[in-house]
């Protein structure tokens, strides 16, 4: 494990090696990976099984980039990659994933991301 001198950072990173033991990602039911930063958020859906990503979104992809607004919050911003990465998986034929809430609590931009990707047909 890293050494990180922030002690909220080292507590998210316990947390996620904690989900990591539990939450693996298949060929039928990959990872949906979620990475939040302060101005960010990005999505992945892995096969650990092989150790490849299969696609990622995030809010500085182009698709996406096109539809954010200057007015458009940061929780906003989520729900836009969540939808977009529901989208291209189920294009891709990804129905269902397995999610991973990397270390952070499931509320705020973690949740409108979650809650987005299941409402344009992923299902976890």
């Amino acid at each position: 494990m890293k050494t990180i001198k922030n002690p909220r950072e080292s507590a998210r990173l316990k947390r996620k090696l904690r989900i990591r033991k539990k939450v693996f990602g298949t060929t039928e039911r990959p990872r949906l990976a979620v990475f939040r930063s302060l101005k960010h958020i990005y999505a992945q859906i892995i096969d650990d099984s092989i150790g490849k990503t299969l696609l990622t979104v995030s809010d500085l992809t182009p698709a996406v980039r096109e539809q954010i607004k200057p007015e458009h919050k940061k929780t906003d911003k989520s729900l836009l990659v969540g939808t977009h990465i529901a989208q291209v998986a189920l294009a891709r034929n990804i129905q269902r994933v397995i999610f991973d809430r990397g270390g952070y609590r499931y509320h705020g931009r973690v949740k409108a991301l979650a809650e987005a990707a299941r409402k344009a047909g992923l299902e976890f």
